[in-house]
């Protein structure tokens, strides 16, 4: 079972999860209730409500671009003129609302952290909103593709093809915790058995997968699946971030989280750059993935500078220089961030508030560097003769260049150059504070962010009073430039690309028969069914395999052969019972009992050899007219449930699960595993 419902942030429970039963299984999936006034619900909807709008809107555009060119009348080309301002009026407006709610940080963050003190808190995280997807409707698409491919009744499928779309409608409001993540997984590996199922290479299934990007609202449609396993993975790294948003940063366990989660979202986000191509939406595009696998990162390194403060002994010289250096590399990575965007193809399309917060950043940790560095220097106390030489050590790689002066023994043992040099440290850190202060001022935005003022205005009065501490009237020399300090960490941020044999799952359309036969990319001759009466050499024909049996080889004027039964057949009845999942052993139990009346035996023949069961070693069989028995066989050697290539053209797939209990993928051909038959 899942965990139960979660507080949300700002005190209502998380969405009203609503309760899915799944297949046999018995797994509960839960997706968040639509209706459910949350402050993350309302924002998502608002979210759905403008995207719904730009939809209309560039639709009036696209028709009103039509009757400009198709039109020769100048006062008719004067009206769709003015018609055409005024829709790029509204949808720009639209725009800036949208950006304004992707801008909306605040919302995500936990409840705990915007409450604690000043000194406690830090800058806001950037979570991402979801996509929004439209309804879609199944039911009549895949009825018809089971009657046609199939050959069997598409109603008889009814329950399996709306419990799939009831998984879809749950995935589309995930809950914001653990829940949420394992039904966005399910769904993404359910859509495997779907691609496998009912999407053959050479055609489409005819339906259109309708997907909202997440930062412009902008819609963007596609027949190929792959666009709904990219937009779903999307937005299992959207889940993550606002995850990691939503941790308790001020405590040790928050911190792990929130460190988990944002690099969890860094993998979504890398699996998805590198396994998808030819994005219809700019928000999956490779440009933007790279900036959001960027800035995952970056908040993952913010997270690691927060652990340290709460790990390091606050009075320690070394842990001092450590936080300094740790501060140093928050400050290169969000710098390698705001580069990223402001690269051409990305500078207009991330929300100004996003590049504003990331320079902010930037700015607020290299202050921080150089103030821890001056606390370091000022006041930790001289070290012994035992502890110079690791001082002096740590000292020697702290700074890009060596600062100028006495020489690094000096320096440290002389309390009046430390104090120097950290003064010089303090001026270049209340000047970073000052700059950070000025770039937060020119974004709307983020100047509506009491958090991220309070936290940018404490860190610099800090630094002034440090300042006005140890500066003494009777300082005639110059502050010199103090260095840069070389960026270090003490714990490099992993990139954890999606689990997705962590969530299992069962062939919803199961009942259709194993997919390494009765697939989308298989054809095979209508089935047809045989009625045989045993002879006195029995019915003529060998068996071999599992799941579903295969006829191995057929004696020429048996009983098999004048029925019309040919080698390569698989049997999917015996006197009507379904047998396309029975074991060898169960086939043969079933022809046992047969009586003088003879058995109906229902089959099928594969085109070509598409199947890989079909590639039978056809070595000469040792029949022996007098045996009754036949010997089971076992399949030694099954592939596991993803480990197999999506025929999508738009992605390289490539996913591991473990075996379901009812259906497995299996690649390898008969000539791989036993070879035991025998003749009945």
């Amino acid at each position: 079972m899942m965990p139960p419902e979660e507080e949300s942030p700002d005190g209502d429970r998380d969405g009203g999860l609503v309760l899915l039963q799944g297949p046999k299984s018995g797994s509960t999936r839960k997706g968040c209730d639509p209706f459910a006034q949350t402050q993350r619900s309302k924002l998502q909807h608002r979210r759905a409500r403008i995207n719904q709008q730009i939809n209309k809107e560039m639709r009036m555009r696209a028709g009103a671009e039509n009757l400009f060119r198709a039109t020769s009348n100048h006062k008719v080309k004067e009206t769709v003129a003015l018609e055409l301002s005024y829709v790029n009026s509204n949808l720009q407006l639209l725009k800036e609302e949208l950006e304004e709610l992707n801008s909306s940080m605040d919302v995500y963050q936990n409840e705990r952290f915007l409450s604690s003190s000043s000194e406690s808190i830090s800058v806001p995280m950037i979570p991402l909103g979801l996509k929004e997807t439209k309804e879609l409707d199944l039911l009549v698409p895949l009825k018809d593709f089971i009657s046609e491919h199939y050959g069997e009744e598409g109603v008889l499928y009814e329950k399996e093809i709306k419990e799939f779309m009831e998984l879809r409608q749950a995935m589309r409001t995930p809950s914001r915790n653990e829940a949420g993540l394992e039904l966005l997984m399910e769904y993404y590996n359910q859509l495997y058995f779907l691609d496998s199922r009912f999407f053959p290479p050479s055609k489409t299934l005819g339906v259109f997968f309708h997907w909202y990007d997440s930062l412009t609202g902008v819609p963007s449609h596609q027949r190929a699946l792959a666009f709904e396993k990219g937009s779903v993975l999307f937005n299992l790294g959207a889940l993550h971030t606002q995850i990691g948003a939503r941790q308790d940063r001020a405590s040790l366990p928050g911190l792990n989280h929130a460190i988990d989660a944002f690099q969890k979202a860094a993998g979504a986000f890398n699996y998805l750059k590198e396994n998808f191509s030819n994005a219809p939406s700019l928000d999956m595009s490779t440009a933007s993935l790279t900036m959001l696998v960027r800035l995952m990162v970056a908040q993952v390194q913010e997270c690691v500078f927060e652990k340290m403060t709460l790990l390091r002994a606050q009075n320690d010289f070394l842990a001092r220089l450590q936080l300094a250096q740790e501060a140093a590399r928050v400050e290169d990575v969000y710098s390698l961030v705001h580069q990223t965007m402001s690269q051409p193809h990305v500078k207009d399309y991330v929300p100004f508030s996003w590049t504003t917060m990331v320079q902010v950043k930037s700015e607020h940790f290299k202050a921080l560097s150089h103030y821890f560095a001056a606390i370091a220097l000022c006041e930790c106390p001289a070290p012994s003769d035992a502890e110079l030489l690791e001082q002096e050590k740590a000292f020697l790689q702290f700074h890009v260049t060596m600062p100028e002066g006495p020489s690094l023994r000096v320096l440290l043992q002389d309390p009046e150059e430390r104090r120097k040099l950290g003064k010089a440290h303090l001026k270049k850190a209340i000047m970073k504070h000052e700059e950070a202060m000025r770039i937060h001022g020119l974004c709307k935005i983020l100047r509506k962010m009491d958090i991220l003022q309070e936290v940018l205005s404490f860190a610099h009065k800090r630094s002034l009073s440090k300042y006005s501490e140890i500066d003494h009237e009777e300082d005639f020399f110059e502050t010199g430039e103090a260095p840069d300090i070389h960026p270090k960490t003490h714990q490099k941020p992993e990139i954890k690309s999606p689990n997705f044999s962590q969530v299992k799952v069962t062939d919803l359309f199961h009942r259709l028969g194993p997919l390494s036969v009765f697939s989308a990319k298989n054809k095979w001759y209508p089935a047809r069914r045989v009625h045989l009466v045993r002879g006195e050499n029995g019915f003529g024909f060998t068996l071999r395999g599992d799941s579903p049996v295969l006829i191995a080889g057929v004696i020429p004027g048996g009983c098999a052969a004048e029925a019309g039964l040919k080698e390569g057949d698989y049997i999917i009845s015996v006197n009507g019972k379904d047998c396309k999942w029975s074991k060898h052993a169960e086939v043969v139990q079933l022809l046992k009992s047969t009586g003088k009346e003879g058995v109906d035996i229902g089959v099928i023949t594969l085109q070509g050899s598409e199947c890989p069961k079909a590639q039978v070693d056809r070595k000469a069989a040792v029949m022996s007219s007098g045996s009754g028995m036949l010997k089971s066989n076992k399949e030694n050697s099954r592939k596991s449930l993803m480990n197999s290539k999506s025929a999508s053209t738009l992605l390289v797939w490539s996913k591991k699960s473990k075996r379901s209990k009812k259906s497995t993928y299996s690649g390898v051909p008969f000539t791989a595993v036993g070879d035991n038959e025998a003749m009945y």
